[in-house]
């Protein structure tokens, strides 16, 4: 079991043929995923190799969904096409849309979340600037390294792609149902909370680790939702506990302004709501260890 992407999911690569698309194609399909197809405009007909594995290319979703089934688009386009892209998506109302690239503007964000949510949010979207989600064992939809755990009962979810990686190799004896990499930027898709709540009714994840960071409240609205909705263990961390107030750390949407968005507030608001939080990475791996054990 795993949520949101199992081994029965198709995947499509939306920017197959670029560098980026072509790379992590390759290592989606060694981690097992069902890679069924790729979309392309300007290649359309022609197909492409990985180690033997020829996929077709489509000129757009709807025809990938409409000959091969897909269910999942991952995309790999650059920040200029991201937001048509997304857009093509929505519109041929694929289930889940991963969004990995990296500098999409928030305007563009803003304008298919807004698209998304008029449809009836019919896609679920991951990202964008996000690693992906992976379900070790199942399938692997974005740049997750797929070989740093097994399937475990662990669910994650996280703002960072690094330490995603970080806490599953710390955790890898036990392992995970499923990593969510959210991604860190302003206007994202899917929020810790649409995770947790996913968490929280998967039968086979015993327990969660969520990882936040400096900047915006979405990790108080979090703690909020852990308080009235969520049953099983949830262990947490911040990154940023050393951040100064007003300078932007990595993500885009990680910024403090005064005592607002800060480390130590998101901490006290998890802890109130029962969350164990770690002040490091690998205390809260340890924390977590305590609750498998």
């Amino acid at each position: 079991m795993a949520i949101w992407l199992t081994k029965e999911s198709k995947v499509i690569v939306q920017g197959i043929t670029g560098s980026e698309g072509s790379k992590h194609t390759k290592r989606m399909l060694a981690a097992g995923t069902n890679v069924v197809g790729g979309v392309n405009p300007r290649k359309a007909g022609t197909t492409v190799d990985f180690d033997g594995v020829s996929l077709p290319v489509f000129a757009t979703v709807a025809e990938a969904i409409k000959e091969t089934g897909a269910d999942v688009s991952v995309i790999f386009v650059p920040p200029a096409f991201t937001k048509a892209a997304v857009v093509e998506a929505i519109d041929a109302e694929i289930p889940l849309a991963v969004v990995i690239t990296e500098g999409v503007p928030v305007q563009d964000s803003a304008a298919f979340w807004a698209l998304n949510v008029e449809r009836g949010q019919k896609t679920r979207i991951i990202g964008p600037n996000c690693p992906g989600i992976a379900s070790p064992g199942a399938s692997n939809a974005g740049i997750i390294p797929a070989d740093i755990t097994p399937a475990g009962r662990i669910g994650l979810v996280s703002k960072s792609g690094t330490l995603t990686y970080q806490l599953m190799y710390e955790l890898r004896d036990f392992g995970f149902s499923t990593a969510v990499g959210i991604g860190g930027d302003p206007i994202i898709g899917t929020t810790h909370i649409d995770a947790l709540k996913a968490f929280q009714d998967d039968p086979d994840t015993d327990a969660i680790v969520m990882i936040g960071e400096i900047g915006g409240d979405a990790e108080e609205r979090a703690a909020e939702f852990i308080k009235a909705n969520v049953t099983k263990p949830v262990v947490g961390y911040i990154a940023g506990f050393t951040a100064p107030p007003g300078k932007t750390m990595g993500h885009a949407g990680a910024i403090i302004s005064g005592s607002a968005g800060t480390a130590d507030a998101k901490k006290a608001a998890l802890e109130a709501a029962g969350v164990k939080v770690g002040k490091t990475p690998s205390e809260t791996a340890r924390l977590m260890r305590e609750v498998m054990s």
